[in-house]
């Protein structure tokens, strides 16, 4: 069981972390059509979709990332109050009643509309420019398939959890801003 939950850990790991330079290339991309349109008023027919399907596909391949470092929301005013092992009895419950049902509808539905877009190959009905867009339509199954490994990962965090008492986390592998912030201003202070 650890080593499969270290595989997907490190699997969503590398995903979210390739994905998420696409942050740059939105900015790099919205800062290019500000500048041409009220500089230059000659605004660009594919920048906004361009920007929808960047921003589309991070949040769709950053999800497997996010649920391995525990970053989905969750209403937790109750459920923090509650020792590891009644969390891990109803993390548990709730994966094999709505998530993995979920996301399996997630991916069949997305494999029939991926496959569909692919046949025909569809573009963008929302500009000027035709941007194809069949392409990012398999991100969804693709998406669908990393939120599946890494379920199964989450559940047997739960086993474990349930076994030990304790749980067991995501390798340590991005520290926040204002982790690091607070850090600093505590080593300053002595």
């Amino acid at each position: 069981m650890l080593g499969y939950i270290r595989f997907a850990d490190r699997l969503s790991s590398w995903f979210g972390k390739m994905f998420g330079w696409l942050i740059v290339l939105m900015t790099l991309g919205t800062s290019y059509e500000v500048l041409v349109r009220y500089a230059f008023n000659a605004p660009t027919p594919w920048s906004l979709d361009v920007s929808f399907i960047m921003y589309g596909t991070l949040f769709m391949m950053g999800g497997a990332y996010t649920l391995s470092r525990g970053g989905h929301v969750r209403g937790d005013f109750i459920y923090r109050l509650w020792r590891p092992r009644m969390q891990a009895a109803v993390d548990l419950l709730l994966y094999i009643l709505f998530f993995f049902p979920g996301i399996l509808a997630l991916v069949l539905a997305g494999w029939k509309y991926s496959a569909r877009s692919w046949g025909y190959t569809e573009v963008s009905v929302s500009s000027p420019a035709g941007i194809p867009i069949f392409q990012f339509k398999s991100v969804i199954v693709v998406a669908g398939l990393l939120l599946l490994i890494q379920g199964i990962a989450q559940v047997f965090r739960c086993i474990l959890c349930l076994r030990e008492g304790y749980w067991r986390t995501a390798e340590e592998d991005v520290e926040e801003t204002e982790a690091l912030l607070i850090k600093q201003i505590a080593e300053d202070a002595l």
